[in-house]
């Protein structure tokens, strides 16, 4: 079938076209008058993801923004944001919402405030805004006035609700955090009771660098043992000497770069003479001590000796003390952070930030959003067009009629004459712009 045979059967069924037309607009008619006018207001809110929490500190990174949008919209449309809604606006003692609930015949399936919450979910919308984190809340009402109200009271309970949700779950982990502090508390108690009974048991006793008395004298007796070797005397530590020995480095250091009468030179000279007389009766001092005391008791090697045999012979108990003390260094710092992680938890309870800032109210609007008259109409128009082509051709193709040469052409086969009727043919006459399409006798 060819362009103009089909321009030719739309043309003569065109009664179908103007019936399917006057169908579908009638029906847009009934459906604009039916449909309720619906009032579409907006409100909306700034997340704050940028900035870092009030009481952690801690930022969200992309990922987790993108989740807490999506998750925060989701919230504006639950039921626990509705629900008070329906009380903020007193629905539930409504004398005409009570009515609207008996005769939708849900009591019985469910309460009339999970009824009426259902109903602004229903037409509650919440979207970010493209590339930004805006948070928009979008309700459509039965009158202006009441769609502001819902949309700005749904905002309102989003936040009080996201406020409680995060309190919550504060609280309920500052609660979890507190009772493992309390449970490290015991095993520190015991740790340190048993740790105490070790000690009055063996008589060993650390201090607070892991160290026993026992060799801590030791060490001070091993370092006394030189000097009661012959020719030794110079070998005694003094805290001058050792003053005396960082002089010395450094005027060998600077004697490079700097000439002998330079102040600072003539100045570090002058204090190690000063270093020297000290170091000197200070050695002087221990060696006479030193004489003193071997001259009215043992000797410092026998007594060297002999801290040396009890040193060896608590090493066992010293060893266990140790691993006892370190098990409860780390119960106690476990303990600390724990306690420390509860405190931030019920620092972040007690807050009332909500991580939202206010954008202002939302607007009464001045037409509805719906039903959209001028969607309404071109779709009846495209929907008549398309039905009456549709029937158009379905009519044709149940009772086919030869309405041209064009009808009767075969392919190879000449048309070789045609006679020409004076009176119009069926469907009427054809408009003046189909002349242009006109066939051509053979």
């Amino acid at each position: 079938m060819s362009l103009i045979q089909l321009l030719r059967i739309l043309w003569v069924r065109r009664a179908a076209f103007a019936i399917s037309m006057v169908a579908c607009l009638f029906i847009a008619v009934i459906a604009i008058l039916v449909l309720p006018q619906q009032y579409e207001a907006k409100s909306r809110v700034l997340l704050d993801l940028m900035r870092p929490n009030a009481v952690t500190q801690q930022a969200m990174s992309n990922a987790m923004a993108r989740a807490y949008i999506a998750t925060q919209s989701e919230l504006i449309t639950d039921y626990r944001v509705a629900g008070e809604v329906v009380d903020a606006l007193g629905w539930t003692k409504d004398p005409k919402k009570i009515a609207a609930y008996d005769r939708s015949g849900a009591r019985g399936t469910v309460d009339l405030r999970r009824w009426l919450a259902d109903g602004i979910i229903e037409n509650t919308e919440a979207k970010a805004l493209a590339s930004s984190s805006i948070l928009e809340i979008t309700y459509k009402g039965k009158s202006p006035d009441e769609a502001r109200e819902i949309a700005d009271l749904l905002r309102t309970s989003y936040i009080e609700q996201s406020i409680a949700f995060r309190q919550e779950g504060a609280e309920r982990n500052s609660e979890w955090f507190r009772q493992q502090a309390d449970k490290v508390a015991a095993e520190l108690t015991k740790a340190e009771n048993a740790k105490t009974a070790f000690e009055k048991e063996t008589g060993v006793v650390l201090q607070d660098d892991y160290s026993d008395p026992q060799t801590e004298r030791l060490k001070a007796l091993s370092n006394q043992v030189p000097v009661q070797m012959p020719g030794a005397a110079a070998l005694v530590s003094t805290p001058s000497s050792a003053q005396l020995a960082q002089v010395d480095a450094q005027i060998a250091s600077m004697s490079q770069t700097l000439g002998p009468n330079h102040p600072q030179m003539v100045a570090l000279k002058q204090q190690r003479q000063a270093l020297a007389t000290a170091a000197a009766q200070e050695r002087a001092a221990a060696i006479a001590a030193s004489r003193a005391a071997s001259a009215t008791g043992p000797s410092l090697t026998s007594q060297v000796a002999s801290q040396q045999a009890k040193v060896l012979a608590q090493r066992g108990n010293v060893d266990q003390l140790r691993k006892m003390q370190a098990r409860i260094d780390v119960l106690r710092d476990q303990y600390n952070k724990t306690m420390q992680r509860a405190s931030e938890l019920s620092l972040e309870a007690a807050s009332r930030e909500s991580g939202v800032t206010l954008l202002g109210n939302a607007v009464a609007p001045e037409s509805p959003s719906s039903p959209n008259i001028p969607l309404i109409l071109v779709g009846a128009i495209a929907a008549g067009i398309g039905l009456g082509f549709v029937a158009a051709i379905a009519a044709e193709l149940l009772k086919r009629r030869v309405r041209s040469i064009d009808d009767l052409a075969v392919d190879e086969v000449p048309v070789i004459g045609r006679i020409v009727s004076s009176e119009p043919a069926e469907g009427g006459a054809l408009p003046s712009w189909f002349a242009r399409f006109g066939s051509k006798a053979a």
